[in-house]
């Protein structure tokens, strides 16, 4: 695969299945805390696979230890900050996000533990999320005179409406594992023992599938979703149609009147 999956200092890169990269947080001392070297890692990183995403099938983000996936950015770096480092460093973690919302692959979020201000965002970001009952996920930010600035105010709505959305983000109080999945927050309540297994295994079974195809999908349902319906569909059929030339097309209609599994290249 493309990616070198020790290069990091925040983040540990892994690949326990083909086409699988698991992608943790790595900074289990400080509750997986956003700092500004995990800034500059999250945006190299994705800047890569969204500029060539053609080894990999699928991403999972995870946080290291069981306390946290992501207690959102470490503000004991940000204590004295001046107003324009703030600033930058800021400009930089909005990179770091627009990276995610650009990627051409599924992300799939394994919520290990809190999920808070930013590391809510970033769960918001992922195409959807497993979690272990503990979790809890909350957007703190107007507790300590900001706003969510990575998405939140506008990943959330979409996600859970907009009523429960102002709740949650007026209050800065936290929900619940049970109620982020009532809601629609987070997919699949899983233990502790089995979280990472289970989406390892979710992760496989997309990996197993044509990545053209998976990557189309995404691209048709996050791009369609912002428009009006009729023009979601045409762009949703100009989508499939560059999928009819390609060597996957014909490998799996072949594959299903053969009765054989697919071989998938991407092509």
């Amino acid at each position: 695969m493309t990616e070198k999956l020790d290069r990091y200092e925040t983040l540990r890169l892994e690949s326990p299945s083909p086409g699988v990269l698991v992608v943790r947080f790595n900074r289990p001392e400080v509750r997986n805390a956003i700092s500004t070297k995990m800034g500059h890692e999250m945006v190299d990183l994705f800047t890569g696979l969204n500029a060539d995403p053609s080894g990999w099938r699928c991403v999972v983000l995870t946080g290291s230890g069981d306390r946290a996936f992501c207690a959102g950015v470490d503000l004991k770096e940000r204590r004295g900050m001046s107003d324009e480092t703030w600033n930058k460093q800021h400009a930089l973690f909005e990179r770091m996000m627009l990276g995610l919302l650009d990627c051409p692959l599924p992300i799939i979020a394994a919520v290990n533990g809190a999920a808070y201000a930013g590391g809510c965002e970033f769960m918001l970001l992922c195409d959807f999320a497993y979690a272990v009952p503990t979790a809890r996920f909350a957007l703190t930010e107007v507790t300590i005179g900001i706003m969510p600035g990575g998405g939140g105010t506008q990943t959330l709505p979409r996600r859970i409406g907009y009523a429960r959305a102002a709740e949650v983000i007026m209050t800065g109080e936290p929900v619940s594992a049970e109620q982020a999945l009532a809601w629609g927050m987070v997919n699949r309540l899983c233990s502790p023992e089995t979280l990472m297994e289970e989406v390892l295994a979710t992760g496989a079974k997309i990996a197993r599938n044509a990545p053209l195809s998976i990557r189309q999908a995404k691209r048709a349902m996050t791009l369609g979703g912002r428009m009006d319906l009729r023009s979601a569909l045409f762009f949703e059929i100009d989508a499939y149609n560059q999928l009819v030339g390609t060597e996957d097309r014909r490998e799996g209609i072949a594959a299903f009147n053969e009765k054989r599994s697919p071989a998938f290249k991407g092509r």
